[in-house]
């Protein structure tokens, strides 16, 4: 039997150590933490003892940055084998992972790359999407990228190719509103027709993060998603419009670079509750609710 995600409906946060101190000093308005899986691929230490304290206190989501999803190539079985143990030992509500490729003839970039979206690209995403899911036992999240090119060779919309991996394989989708922004202003397109077009009865969880304004080369505006700056104004428009149609959903706020000390991460949290509050009426803001033992 493959185990569904389960993450409250509440705002969560990507977990950094140095943070541990604060989170763990008080109540907090958190209803999960969310770690990045190859950070905790080791026996011991001091990761695993602050992750057995946390997930003591709130739900889990694992996030992973190293699959390979896309990859043309199969899954790196031994990767895939410590994943599995990891998932074991905490048993999170979710585990998630990128439309995207990082690795290829056993080298890996600190990159997620992009994908042309083709017949075969669906059908070895949907390979790999089915064999990650086999190895874990449990239903994965598939992210939705941000891309700064795009292929001549794709056929298939962006939004048709995560609703049909998703379609073959019932994994659920992870719905970055970050990403929709970015490579809806690098590419020229509409933010809003594609969170329109979105299938939002298979997304289990939402990401918020900041990114970077640069240039291109011929001083066009290029966004990077940068995760290291508070999520942008029309970012959080774009989610209030979302879950106000959709209705509250397990939402992670996500710094992963020049990260800030944790009264202004807790200040991005508050804000992502109070789009949930007003999605889910005059019923109060979402409380945290610690994960079971």
């Amino acid at each position: 039997m493959v185990i569904r995600s389960q993450l409250p409906c509440h705002v969560g946060v990507g977990f950094k150590p140095q943070h541990f101190a604060d989170i763990m000093a008080g109540d907090q308005p958190l209803g999960f933490v969310e770690v990045h899986a190859e950070n905790y691929m080791g026996a011991g230490g001091p990761p695993h003892a602050q992750l057995s304290a946390l997930r003591e206190r709130y739900a889990l989501s694992i996030h992973g940055v190293g699959l390979s999803i896309g990859s043309p190539q199969a899954l790196d079985r031994d990767h895939l084998d410590r994943l599995a143990r990891l998932v074991r030992r905490y048993q999170p509500e979710s585990f998630s992972e990128h439309l995207a490729w990082s690795s290829h003839g056993g080298v890996y970039f600190n990159d997620l790359l992009p994908l042309p979206y083709s017949e075969a690209t669906l059908a070895r995403v949907s390979e790999h999407v089915e064999d990650v899911q086999s190895a874990l036992g449990r239903q994965m999240l598939l992210e939705n990228p941000s891309t700064y090119v795009q292929f001549a060779e794709s056929a298939i919309p962006e939004v048709e190719f995560l609703r049909e991996v998703s379609r073959r394989t019932g994994c659920g989708l992870l719905l970055d509103v970050n990403n929709v922004f970015v490579q809806a202003k690098n590419h020229g397109t509409s933010a809003d027709r594609y969170l329109a077009s979105f299938p939002l009865d298979r997304v289990r969880e939402i990401h918020l993060a900041g990114h970077d304004v640069q240039s291109d080369d011929a001083g066009a505006p290029l966004l990077i998603d940068a995760h290291g700056t508070p999520v942008a104004d029309p970012v959080w428009a774009l989610f209030g419009a979302l879950v106000a149609r959709a209705g509250p959903l397990p939402t992670l706020i996500e710094w992963d670079n020049d990260v800030p000390d944790w009264a202004r991460l807790r200040a991005e949290v508050v804000r992502a509750r109070a789009f949930l509050a007003a999605a889910d009426g005059q019923r109060g803001a979402p409380r945290a609710r610690p994960a079971a033992a």
